[in-house]
């Protein structure tokens, strides 16, 4: 049985209230630590003055070419750990998206958000006109 669909969370997102443990994910920062004999990065994004940091598990994805200061995305499962305020991404794929312009990518993320909340919508009231006739 395949996973399923990695929703895209903006960084500031990733708390442990607003994710499950194991849900899969995607997001997006710039490699600001890397530890290969750790197998851990960091990824850090800025959003109304404040920074935010994701942990990123990287042993399922090494080795690979880290660049300090790059834009990096990433798609994985969350793990908590008990106790913690911040949750890890244990990364499948970790992509260098150095020059992505991150305002239209915030913008093409908020636009699909809209859309698949119109289509459940749509879909939802279909579904019930169909049980009321």
């Amino acid at each position: 049985m395949l996973p399923a669909p990695a929703v895209f969370h903006f960084p500031w997102e990733l708390h442990p209230n607003a994710v499950e443990d194991g849900a899969s994910v995607r997001t997006f920062g710039r490699l600001t630590y890397y530890r290969p004999e750790e197998s851990v990065a960091i990824l850090t994004s800025q959003h109304a003055s404040v920074q935010y940091q994701v942990s990123v598990r990287t042993g399922f994805v090494e080795p690979f070419h880290s660049i300090l200061g790059a834009q990096y995305l990433v798609l994985g499962e969350i793990e908590k750990a008990e106790g913690e305020s911040a949750v890890t991404v244990r990364a499948r794929i970790l992509n260098c998206v150095d020059g992505v312009d991150l305002a239209v990518l915030h913008r093409a993320i908020t636009e699909q958000r809209n859309f698949l909340e119109r289509r459940l919508m749509e879909t939802d009231s279909q579904t019930s006109h169909t049980y009321n006739d």
